[in-house]
């Protein structure tokens, strides 16, 4: 089972990218994660990555393409990957498709976005081991302390509420022709985000399922 997920920033994806991973035995593929280890691993594609990046140039759709097919041709995802970031334009889906890489359905995890900028303005990280807090969700014991290091809690600039929406109307406008595009081919499947973690999973396994 081949997977993309698609949700705002907060939506909480990435959460439940982890979750299926874990029930389906397939790995969840980051974008972000996927070059920085064909960086590090000195792959063709990875080099070339690596150049674009060091001249701090985006690096261009076919290479990232290049070495998804590469991620996707390793053992772990025989039976299957849950994409995660990627794609982002209806012209990356597009090259996705050009390449050959089989998409069986795109899982939407939808969250409005007064209640994503409620999530995210609550979330605190500590500089020291990256932990992740929520002011009313998860909140630390000792307050701006995190409980497994010690080091200081704060907010990320990424989370701060004018930062929210500035990076929510980024995702209507880059990702809204996305939902069209998998939609018009019968691949889409919209779930709605719980409060409760374990209750949106329940309904992003169904619509893996259904």
């Amino acid at each position: 089972m081949n997977l993309i997920f698609l949700g705002a920033p907060g939506a909480g994806k990435g959460t439940q990218a982890e979750i299926v991973c874990e029930k389906l035995g397939i790995p969840a593929i980051s974008t972000g994660n996927m070059l920085r280890e064909a960086v590090k691993n000195g792959t063709p594609a990875g080099l070339a990555a690596k150049e674009r990046m060091d001249k701090g140039d985006l690096v261009p759709d076919e290479i990232v393409i290049g070495i998804l097919k590469d991620r996707i041709a390793m053992d772990d995802a025989k039976n299957g990957f849950i994409l995660d970031g990627f794609p982002r334009t209806v012209a990356q889906a597009e090259a996705l498709d050009a390449m050959g890489v089989q998409i069986d359905k795109v899982i939407e995890i939808y969250v409005p976005d007064e209640a994503i900028c409620a999530r995210l303005s609550g979330r605190r990280v500590c500089e020291g081991c990256g932990n992740s807090y929520h002011v009313d969700f998860k909140p630390t014991k000792v307050d701006g302390v995190c409980d497994a290091c010690g080091a200081k809690v704060v907010q990320r600039v990424d989370d701060k509420p004018e930062t929210v929406l500035s990076r929510l109307a980024t995702y209507q406008e880059k990702t809204a022709p996305l939902k069209d595009y998998y939609s018009a081919k019968g691949k889409l499947k919209t779930v709605v985000g719980q409060d409760e973690i374990s209750d949106t999973a329940k309904l992003t396994l169904e619509a893996i399922e259904g």
